[in-house]
């Protein structure tokens, strides 16, 4: 009986997760197939368009350490159920109030809800299910890459039936399912909440760890090489000759190809356990993805948009068990979560607008690229220095 519970409580866990993780991108993958209906309704520059998904990412890393405090004044649950609600209510302003102020602070708002939940729901995975969490950050990867890859397909699908406002703003209705799946989930009957405390007061602050440091490195990098792809490959190959219609498939099969991987990748962690052979070949995929771009032909595009799907599918989970792997108590990991995402998201931040600046100025994408190439040479170099365990100071 209690067996059978286990069960159950693990399984509404999983879906819980799953529709969590699907709203924690669509209100910013969304823009990127409308960037173009936007800027000449609203008569934007490419970088103010930018801005719409520079702004959000920029949130998710100036607000995450809200998450400690959430999480110890309101609980991990009650908490995510009410960042949700603000996701999907912004999210449906933005069908009522189509102006460019309006989008901006709707972006500010729902990045900041996106922020906090992260590492709430990283150290809700690390305190009920501490042996399960390779697989759990699997599915809490492969939500988001869904969510990403949903809204990028189908946002331009919606685009044709109604306007840009609307087609943004249906995304809302995935909160609405969220919320009343999350509110079902009971805490694992073997966990007991005196064992998973931790004792905040002692602990070591990762801001003072160098290991965390290069976490938040890390997580910087390739949370930029995700969103600067999810921005700017449909420009990119569109750039390079492919119509707009093509353009939106290469975004979508890198999108498809990212969740296929976000979800089978960590299955194979615990078998393999050697986390840097598997990121070293992950952004060797992503190397060749980038390098296809910039020398292939038009052909080869979809070929390189799978080769980075790989990387993206493979460097989110990695990232992401980065800090739980570090870790004992929820509350830690929430910190050290809260921690890299912070700045990781904040490095990240700026790269769309870059990118849009830059191509302002000079008309083409390759220094794009080139950007591109050196956050992989950066991953493999703190993914390196975090092989040494004693790499650690107070």
């Amino acid at each position: 009986m209690v067996e059978k519970q286990k069960k159950s409580t693990l399984g509404l866990m999983i879906v819980a997760i799953l529709f969590v993780a699907l709203n924690l991108r669509p209100a910013i993958s969304s823009i990127g197939p409308m960037l173009e209906p936007i800027r000449a309704d609203l008569n934007l520059s490419n970088s103010e368009v930018s801005l719409l998904t520079a702004i959000p990412v920029f949130c998710m890393g100036l607000f995450a350490p809200l998450a400690v405090w959430f999480g110890r004044k309101f609980g991990l649950k009650r908490s995510i159920a009410l960042l949700l609600m603000a996701i999907g209510l912004f999210t449906l302003v933005r069908g009522f109030w189509p102006t460019y102020p309006v989008l901006l602070g709707t972006a500010f708002i729902i990045g900041l809800a996106i922020a906090i939940i992260g590492p709430l729901l990283s150290a809700m995975i690390k305190r009920d299910f501490p042996l399960r969490t390779a697989a759990l950050i699997g599915v809490y990867s492969f939500g988001m890459g869904l969510g990403a890859t949903l809204s990028a397909g189908l946002t331009g699908v919606f685009y044709t039936i109604a306007d840009w406002p609307l087609a943004i703003a249906s995304w809302s209705l995935l909160s609405i399912a969220a919320i009343i799946v999350w509110l079902q989930v009971k805490q694992p009957i073997e966990v007991k909440v005196e064992s998973i405390a931790g004792d905040s007061a002692v602990a070591l602050s990762p801001w003072k760890n160098k290991r965390a440091w290069y976490m938040l490195i890390f997580f910087g990098c390739q949370s930029a090489l995700f969103f600067s792809m999810l921005t700017w490959l449909a420009p990119i190959a569109i750039e390079k000759g492919m119509s707009v219609l093509a353009a939106g498939g290469v975004l979508t099969l890198m999108t498809a190809v990212q969740i296929a991987g976000s979800i089978s990748i960590p299955q194979f962690f615990n078998r393999f356990p050697n986390r840097f052979m598997w990121t070293v070949i992950i952004l060797a995929s992503g190397t060749i993805g980038i390098l296809l771009l910039m020398f292939g032909s038009l052909a080869t595009i979809w070929i390189a948009a799978a080769f980075i799907g790989v990387a993206l599918g493979g460097l989110f989970p990695i990232a992401l068990l980065m800090p739980l792997d570090e870790t004992v108590s929820a509350d830690e990991a929430n910190r050290w979560t809260a921690m890299t995402q912070s700045g990781g998201y904040i490095i990240s931040a700026f790269m769309p607008l870059t990118i849009g600046i830059v191509y302002d100025q000079t008309g083409n994408h390759t220094i794009t690229l080139l950007m591109l190439l050196s956050f992989i040479v950066l991953m493999f170099i703190f993914a390196f220095l975090l092989t040494n365990k004693k790499e650690a100071i107070s």
